[in-house]
């Protein structure tokens, strides 16, 4: 007989008491040993939502909910909590935060749904809306949360133009960051300089990606893989004619790439675009 959805989920947790009392390996985790494990197991996600991969990301919760099971079960033994206030806390929270659906808030739009959870969230005790935005986020996916936070009180560029030409005057700055440092490679801030112009532009960049509904991460992303997958379909067409990338001149790798370019049914100048 199939099993409803509690039977399921208490055959998890089952499963997981079992684990911890009997098995070597998991008797011996804690919150730390697991935490890095955890991180892994969410990137290995994302790659199964980057690459539309369903069956991947069927796998992959499943990891991660054994992994909240697993952090519940540690909480219990230590006295901090259990699974069943970890769930109690979650949906206490939801309800709360979303008193356009268990309340009498109307709301017009996704976007004041958003600044309605903001103000919540102030009404509960964060001193900045930009607390809840985790300090070890990849550096790309904290600039678009930082900059969605800010928005939400008001702290946004109207159009798009506007945050294209932000985008423009932050290049000119690095490129005259660029002149200086050429100038002058003695300066003792030339390179923190630069640098600091690059994060800039970086940064006007990501949020120009949210202005014009483009998620930066996932675009990035298949770059990434768009550009592995050339790289290794050109070592392939380099090897089949008897030479290896080492052993070609940049012209003739330029000359194969732009081959591959032309069979994935965009064309190119070469020079190691994407």
């Amino acid at each position: 007989m199939t099993q409803t959805l509690p039977e399921k989920f208490l055959r998890l947790k089952t499963i997981m008491d079992e684990l911890r009392e009997r098995c070597p390996w998991d008797r011996k985790q804690t919150v730390e040993s697991l935490r890095t494990l955890t991180i892994e197991e969410t990137y290995e996600l994302a790659d199964a939502i980057a690459g539309a991969d369903w069956d991947g990301i069927r796998e992959e919760l499943g990891d991660m909910l054994l992994h909240i099971v697993f952090y519940a079960r540690i909480g219990r033994e230590q006295g901090r909590f259990t699974l069943e206030e970890v769930i109690d806390g979650i949906c206490d929270k939801l309800v709360k935060r979303h008193p356009h659906i268990y309340g009498d808030i109307q709301v017009a739009d996704e976007e004041e749904v958003k600044r309605n959870w903001e103000k919540l969230k102030m009404k509960e005790g964060k001193t900045s809306v930009l607390g809840g935005v985790p300090a070890s986020l990849p550096a790309m996916v904290k600039a678009v949360r930082l900059q969605e936070k800010a928005a939400q009180v008001g702290f946004e560029w109207e159009e798009p133009a506007q945050v294209w030409e932000k985008v423009r005057e932050e290049e000119a700055e690095l490129q005259q960051a660029l002149v200086e440092r050429a100038a002058d490679s003695a300066m003792a801030d030339a390179h923190a300089r630069v640098e600091e112009e690059f994060g800039d532009l970086l940064f006007s960049l990501v949020n120009y990606s949210r202005f014009i509904g483009v998620d930066p991460e996932m675009a990035l992303e298949r770059t990434n893989r768009k550009f592995s997958d050339r790289f290794r379909r050109m070592e392939a067409l380099a090897l089949g004619a008897g030479k290896p990338l080492q052993e070609l001149t940049l012209a003739e790798m330029d000359a194969i790439w732009d081959e591959v370019k032309k069979a994935s049914g965009k064309g190119g100048d070469g020079g190691g675009d994407a």
